[in-house]
């Protein structure tokens, strides 16, 4: 049970998602794949391919503000609609599962049908609980950096929602995968009895093998990422505010490549000089090519970021906010470079952006520490080891 059809793959849950499905079919196994149909989808309700069958009810999700009177957080409240649950039912029905996977917090809503269906029946299958962050502590850090009050206390218990529902996610499955070694110490710190294992993300995208940053490339630093997510928003914002008039003092530019809201790309670029938003893009490799640093600049929502492995593999040097990733074997002033803060960051980025030297040192020993670490085939192996388990 996942979120929704991951195709187009155009942020890091929809990446994740998307390859352990893969990844659990080419290790494999027979896979049946809930979750709801996206607009930009071309798969219909039932679709088959080669041991995948997709069952992705066409229902809009629901709205933000039917959660404030339902026990389940937005996240899980906004895709428990009629089709999912009438779906799901008809699969436990007819279905002799060795596995039900619960693919993130998404899909917390399914566990009291799951459990209530299973209650007293013998062979019950195997729960999996796969999370994309160690939710409760990232939601509770999210919550405490809203500026408005009203706000800060709507997302506040928004958050304790989702502490209790990924709790009882944790309490109830067989096996918990995390997504960092982070994230898996703070789900032992409760839990120290139950059986866990780090699950982080492979990698299928472009490797540039060979790459030499030269003055032929533009004075450019860029970040990538999909801005749906609030947390991702704050922290777009949050950078650029401070980001923008050193990069245009420094006539140097910063892109921000990804999907978001034109209307919160709209109130940026009233205020940025030296900072273009390219909205949706069909790829990210050209504007990659053409950027001599990457930055990863959340102060929020850390965990693991695919979008690392993405400038790491195009040989893009990283730089970014200490803790604002994990589960990458970089290290500072080795293989990235990590800042404090969004004022130490900007003005680390242009201090370093005419270095080549340091630069092309950077994204060498950084494509060396990942090369053979994201390899999505043995995520699908573990997933099914947990599955097979007695």
């Amino acid at each position: 049970m996942t979120l929704a059809d991951p195709e187009p793959r155009h942020n890091g849950q929809f990446i994740y998602s998307g390859g352990l499905i893969d990844a659990m079919r080419s290790a494999g196994s027979e896979v049946e794949v809930l979750g709801l149909r996206r607009a930009e989808s071309n798969k219909g309700n039932g679709w088959r391919e080669d041991h995948i069958v997709w069952w992705l009810p066409d229902d809009t999700p629901h709205s933000r503000w039917g959660s404030l009177a339902s026990a389940l957080p937005h996240t899980a409240y906004r895709c428990r609609t009629s089709g999912m649950r009438r779906t799901l039912d008809e699969l436990l029905q007819y279905g002799d599962w060795d596995g039900v996977v619960f693919d993130g917090i998404s899909v917390g809503w399914a566990l009291p049908r799951v459990l209530d269906f299973y209650a007293g029946r013998p062979n019950r299958p195997r729960l999996i609980y796969v999370s994309h962050n160690h939710e409760e502590s990232v939601r509770a850090q999210i919550a405490e950096s809203q500026p408005l009050f009203l706000k800060r206390q709507a997302v506040r218990l928004d958050a304790l929602k989702v502490s209790w529902l990924e709790r009882d996610l944790v309490d109830a499955v067989d096996f918990v995968t995390a997504i960092t070694p982070e994230d898996l110490s703070l789900y032992r710190r409760r839990r120290c009895d139950k059986p866990m294992g780090v699950l982080t993300p492979g990698y299928c995208g472009r490797r540039i093998e060979k790459r030499q940053l030269s003055e032929d490339l533009p004075r450019r630093a860029v970040i990538v990422g999909s801005y749906d997510w609030i947390a991702k928003r704050m922290n777009l914002a949050e950078f650029v505010g401070i980001a923008d008039p050193m990069f245009a003092e420094a006539h140097a530019e910063l892109q921000a490549v990804g999907s978001a809201d034109e209307t919160f790309l709209a109130q940026l670029r009233q205020k940025a000089n030296a900072t273009e938003f390219t909205g949706t893009v069909p790829e990210i490799g050209p504007f990659l090519d053409n950027a001599r640093i990457a930055i990863v600049p959340e102060r929020n929502g850390g965990g693991f970021k695919l979008k690392v492995l993405e400038y790491v593999f195009n040989r893009v040097p990283v730089f970014a906010l200490t803790g604002s990733f994990a589960g990458v074997p970089l290290r500072h002033n080795d293989s990235v470079m990590l800042f404090p803060d969004h004022a130490a960051l900007a003005h680390g980025v242009l201090e370093a952006i005419d270095d080549l030297d340091l630069l092309n040192r950077l994204q060498e020993r950084a494509f060396a520490a990942c090369r053979d670490q994201f390899d999505w085939s043995s995520r699908g192996r573990q997933i099914l080891s947990a599955i097979a388990e007695p």
